[in-house]
């Protein structure tokens, strides 16, 4: 299941538009924050799955701009895309947890270290995120938006909160 592919033919949803345009429209929506997306790769999906007959090109105008339109059956492939992404619970990759992984093999002060960096980092991006909360709809983004930048805000919270915990247990000697 491709989290790009649902963004790109979602996007199209809102009607026909180059790539530029679902990269904006991905923006709008926050998309850049929590979604991970290379943009890079929407003209590849757009390409790809013009080649797989999701998407009809609509219009191509000089400069190689190409204007894609959803079609039928890329309206049953989002549908068919959205409800597994909704009822299929996946794990999350998270290059900190393959980290954490090899902790034993990392000298105690360079893991307090890094965890007090990490501490920073997280903090500053809850708060972040958490400013962002209603920005976009100031910009007539639905207010649905939000929810994508709350589950971002919590998992944050959730690393920042055992980060706060896992120092002192690693000053200790309790890990690794």
């Amino acid at each position: 299941m491709s989290p790009t592919r649902i963004l790109i033919l979602g996007a199209l949803l809102d009607g026909p538009m180059n790539g530029y345009g679902v990269r904006r429209r991905l923006e709008f929506m926050g998309a850049d924050q929590w979604a991970n997306v290379a943009f890079g790769s929407i003209y590849h999906g757009l390409g790809k799955m013009a080649d797989e007959g999701l998407v009809d090109v609509v219009e191509a105008g000089k400069g190689g701009k190409v204007v894609y339109a959803i079609n039928d059956t890329g309206r049953m492939e989002f549908y068919r895309l959205l409800m597994g992404s909704w009822t299929t619970v996946q794990p999350i990759i998270d290059p900190f947890q393959v980290a954490l992984t090899f902790i034993d093999k990392l000298q105690k002060e360079d893991v307090v270290a890094a965890l007090h960096e990490r501490r920073l980092q997280l903090a500053t991006n809850v708060e972040a995120v958490a400013r962002a909360v209603g920005a976009k709809q100031r910009h007539g983004a639905p207010a649905h938006v939000n929810e994508n930048l709350r589950l971002m805000r919590a998992m944050l919270q959730a690393q920042l909160d055992w980060v706060e915990q896992a120092i002192p247990r690693v000053e200790s000697g309790e890990l690794p």
